[in-house]
């Protein structure tokens, strides 16, 4: 079985850009509930579908698949709700690469870190620019967003 262990966020100021270059995401969801989310998401000219569980503290199942890019854009035209857009960022700090998303449209403004781990109780370095923690509030999951965007907290 896949599983996920991530850590999420919020991100102060922006000294984690400096010399990094981002990549464009556009994400959708078939399906948004509490028990499962099922995305596709398109970046960098390549596409996959991705399942997963009920979140569990920072741990929950993850089942990720490429898919044709062309399969994506079909697969989005069917999802509920608009697009998640973003800006990854993947930047390197104490061992490990934590993913900064810069949200876009009606989540602008939104600057979130993940960084996945091997166990909850896993003991990592946290960057100066790493903030408070919102592993736990469902607001900041990409599919939360994609029906109640940032700009309508």
């Amino acid at each position: 079985m896949g599983i996920e262990i991530e850590r999420k966020f919020l991100v102060v100021g922006e000294a984690w850009k400096q010399g990094l270059t981002p990549e464009r995401l556009s994400q959708g969801y078939l399906n948004r509930d509490k028990q499962r989310t099922v995305r596709v998401r398109l970046a960098g000219g390549a596409a996959w579908l991705t399942i997963k569980g009920e979140s569990r503290g920072a741990t929950r199942a993850e089942f990720e698949y490429p898919i044709p890019v062309e399969d994506a854009e079909q697969l989005l035209a069917l999802c509920d709700g608009p697009r998640v857009e973003k800006y990854r960022w993947r930047v390197p700090h104490g061992g490990l690469v934590w993913e900064v998303d810069e949200f876009l449209g009606d989540n602008a403004g939104l600057v979130v870190a993940e960084v996945e781990l091997a166990a909850e109780d896993q003991a990592f370095d946290m960057p100066s620019w790493a903030g408070e923690d919102v592993t736990a509030d469902p607001r900041y999951f990409n599919s939360s967003l994609a029906s109640r965007p940032f700009k309508d907290w």
